[in-house]
């Protein structure tokens, strides 16, 4: 590809750069899931200070959201949690879309084996959960089943280049579904009695959008103004409303209304057009023809680039720099002042969600995954080792994010099974991740020392 600095002067060129390092960092995993790390961090040291009470009284301030002459009235954490979290969502749901549409999930014998390890991940520990819970809190099975994918990867690429890329394939896919199946759980047990008026408008709604991606309709507004009105549906009809955001990046085209094979042709065709109508002694500003040109050019380019992308760059820095951390500095208030630990370190909620984290999730996806392989129904990628896999296990246990939104949903009248499954999640995820690391490096270094 040309270089574009030498269409900029000096000082353009400069911010060029600028803009380039400002990219490297917001598209590294790694410092997005430092920024979440650190305000969950933040949120537990606030908890146990005089910091406390005004947090907390600030996060139950209300505040109204309104759709025309309809109102919905919720506290800043539900805001936090039902419509924030709803974009995060959406990111949730382009990557499940890029994934079907070119990724591992487009190919199913391929994607079996890390889909099929992923049921493993999820029914261990919530069986591990309600075997320790029978006859007390069973409603938090969810909790421990569920992996945070950033978190992961960000913890997995502190290692570099000693990770396969089939390690990354198999955990992305294994975590896309993880996530499929956690989306389900809480759409399915986490909801109120639906009110079958507002359910119906979601259903308006959700034939609209469908409908707007049949008709290819490529501007952004119309998806972005009907997803609203899905939500709003969903949070009034008691059905999660975060689920909004997977099903309008699932109805967003993902293709280009052009015929992108001939694109190639028409620039050839333009640029001389473009060339001939320059005059480089006058102003831009008075260079009519040129500037027409170029903006149509400008137009035809714009969409060449698909509404799912461009929704993506749009939100993900927000998701993961801003919404992200907020949510997670709202949820990880872990406040221990008066709380006798030893209690909490034994509540069966606490140690359901422990246990179910970082035993069930690595024996679920180890487990599957070894029989999968040694009965021949699948094989690892390549250059893949169970050494490998074993590590993708521990980390898989991560549940930071989806965890605490389902501890939230499952004990909402009982605040100290609440705080029990938080202090679980996060002493579990740090848990993970220390010892994911170590199993990782021991298994990346097996190779080496076998060759």
């Amino acid at each position: 590809m040309a270089n574009v600095e030498q269409l900029f002067d000096q000082r353009q060129r400069k911010r060029l750069r600028r803009r380039s390092t400002y990219e490297k960092i917001t598209e590294n995993g790694t410092i997005s899931a430092a920024v979440m790390v650190l305000a969950a961090v933040l949120a537990v040291f606030c908890a146990n200070t005089d910091a406390y009470e005004p947090i907390h009284h600030f996060l139950m301030s209300p505040i109204s959201v309104s759709l025309g002459s309809l109102t919905a009235s919720m506290t800043i954490e539900l805001f936090i949690n039902d419509f924030l979290m709803a974009i995060f969502f959406l990111l949730v749901g382009i990557e499940l879309k890029y994934e079907m549409t070119v990724g591992e999930l487009r190919r199913p014998r391929q994607a079996m084996l890390p889909m099929v390890a992923a049921i493993g991940g999820v029914a261990i520990p919530a069986l591990i959960y309600l075997v320790i819970n029978r006859g007390g809190a069973v409603n938090g099975w969810a909790v421990p089943m569920a992996t945070d994918i950033a978190f992961a990867l960000g913890v997995m690429s502190l290692l570099g280049n000693r990770v396969p890329a089939g390690v990354r394939v198999f955990f992305s896919t294994l975590a896309i579904a993880d996530d499929l199946i956690a989306i389900a759980a809480i759409a399915l047990f986490y909801g109120e009695s639906p009110d079958l008026l507002w359910l119906c408008g979601a259903a308006v709604a959700v034939f609209a959008l469908i409908l707007l991606n049949r008709t290819q309709h490529m501007r952004l507004a119309p998806y972005i103004l009907v997803g609203l009105v899905l939500w709003f549906c969903l949070f009034q009809s008691g059905i999660h409303a975060t689920l909004a955001g997977v099903i309008l990046a699932l109805c967003i085209p993902g293709g280009s209304s052009m015929q992108l094979e001939k694109l190639p042709g028409w620039l050839e065709e333009v640029a001389p057009a473009l060339d001939e109508s320059f005059d480089e002694e006058s102003h831009v500003l008075g260079q009519h023809e040129f500037t027409h040109a170029a903006s149509d050019v400008e137009k035809i380019m714009h969409q060449v680039t698909p509404p799912l992308i461009r929704l993506e760059h749009c939100i993900s820095t927000p998701v993961n720099f801003v919404i992200l951390p907020i949510f997670a500095f709202a949820n990880a208030q872990v406040r221990l002042v008066g709380v006798d630990l030893m209690a909490l370190a034994m509540d069966p909620v606490a140690i359901g969600v422990y246990v179910g984290m970082l035993v069930g999730k690595p024996t679920g996806i180890f487990g599957v995954t070894l029989i999968m392989v040694k009965t021949g129904i699948s094989k690892l990628p390549e250059r893949v080792s169970l050494g490998h896999i074993a590590g993708v296990g521990v980390l898989g246990a991560i549940g930071f994010t989806m965890s605490i939104l389902i501890s939230g949903l499952a004990f909402t009248t009982e605040p100290f099974d609440l705080l029990a499954a938080k202090a679980a999640i996060l002493a579990g995820s740090v848990t993970a991740a220390l010892l994911g690391l170590a199993v990782m490096r021991f298994a990346a270094k097996k190779p080496a020392a076998e060759g």
